[in-house]
């Protein structure tokens, strides 16, 4: 039997049992109609320091989504974008890089537009088949692939040039964006994400996180069980569309530290601590045999990416913003940038 064969059944055995509590202890921090007549355009901006706050009007959605910007250290030049998409609560809770993470302070003394999408609670930032009565309708890879780069780089006047960073679910949805559309982000990296979702465990993840914590329903987004679209939106599937983008995919062993243990008790006040713990070891010992999957695909064929396999971790805010700061030289040469 091969190693990631093993890997999945050692994972899918706990992995149902505990990820339902898991996600919302990992990532808790309108639905609009479709109107292709009138066109993608920033509705308003307002100016906060640094900070941008966008009104951006989807079409393929048919309602204004939140992006807010932060330009960078030089407003008067030009600057390429940055992407950072958060997990399952789309930074519409606390669950957010600006809110767990230093990130925007490690990002303000560099040169790029650090693109902060809010909304999609849940989504998976993917195109649904159809609106989710709980969820809405979801276009999200049209608005992040064909309606948002444009009106970025009119809005901001920027250098066109783009890179995408997604931890968690995102870590999953960074991959299928550009596998979507290759080439629009030169470099893309993966913190924590399951790269699979076709096959039983990274169905799994995705059913879980969209159906038990977020309320939607799996069927509304790539049909029943048996789709062939869950296969057609499988990173690791689609593997070949990755070559040329720079890639940088990281992931935890699960195993904690005594300040995962710190964490989990003093995330959750009111639910054991230790509980809490071990379903985010759980999680990221998932995501280790999902990230070791796409390496697998990724060196079988020929595709270079730099792949970060901590020994210790677990599922939680501090690891992210680490990948992030080890995974800035790539992104920034993604951009053009200096690192």
């Amino acid at each position: 039997m091969k190693l990631s064969a093993l890997r999945n059944r050692t994972v899918l055995r706990t992995a149902a049992v505990v990820l339902t509590a898991a996600l919302s202890v990992a990532l808790s921090g309108g639905t609009g109609s479709a109107d292709p007549d009138k066109a993608p355009s920033v509705t308003s901006v307002t100016k906060e320091g640094r900070t941008w706050h966008l009104k951006v009007y989807s079409a393929a959605m048919g309602r204004d989504i939140t992006v807010d910007v932060q330009r960078p250290v030089d407003e008067s030049q030009p600057a390429p974008n940055l992407y950072m998409l958060n997990g399952l609560d789309a930074g519409e809770g606390t669950a957010s890089w600006a809110a767990q993470t230093n990130a925007l302070g490690f990002l303000a003394d560099k040169q790029v537009n650090v693109i902060q999408p809010i909304g999609g609670r849940g989504s998976y930032y993917a195109d649904w088949i159809q609106a989710d009565p709980n969820l809405g309708l979801n276009k999200w890879t049209t608005f992040f692939t064909e309606e948002l780069p444009p009106l970025l780089d009119a809005t901001l006047g920027s250098t066109g040039l783009n890179s995408l960073a997604g931890l968690s679910t995102s870590g999953t949805s960074v991959l299928q964006l550009a596998e979507s559309k290759p080439g629009l982000w030169k470099s893309v990296a993966a913190y924590s994400g399951c790269a699979q979702i076709a096959d039983p465990m990274g169905k799994q993840f995705v059913k879980l996180a969209v159906e038990t914590w977020a309320g939607g329903n799996t069927v509304n987004m790539y049909g029943p069980a048996d789709s062939p679209l869950w296969a057609a939106h499988d990173p690791v599937i689609n593997a070949e569309k990755l070559r040329g983008t720079q890639l940088y995919v990281s992931s935890g062993s699960g195993i904690p530290l005594q300040r995962d243990v710190e964490f989990y008790t003093k995330s959750a006040p009111g639910i054991q601590g230790d509980v809490n713990l071990a379903l985010g070891m759980i999680i990221e010992g998932g995501v280790n045999a999902c990230t070791h999957n796409l390496q697998d695909k990724l060196n079988s064929l020929n595709i270079p990416a730099t792949f970060q396999f901590d020994p210790v971790g677990t599922h939680y805010w501090p690891y992210w913003e680490s990948a992030l700061h080890n995974s800035w030289p790539m992104l920034a040469a993604g951009m053009g940038l200096p690192a």
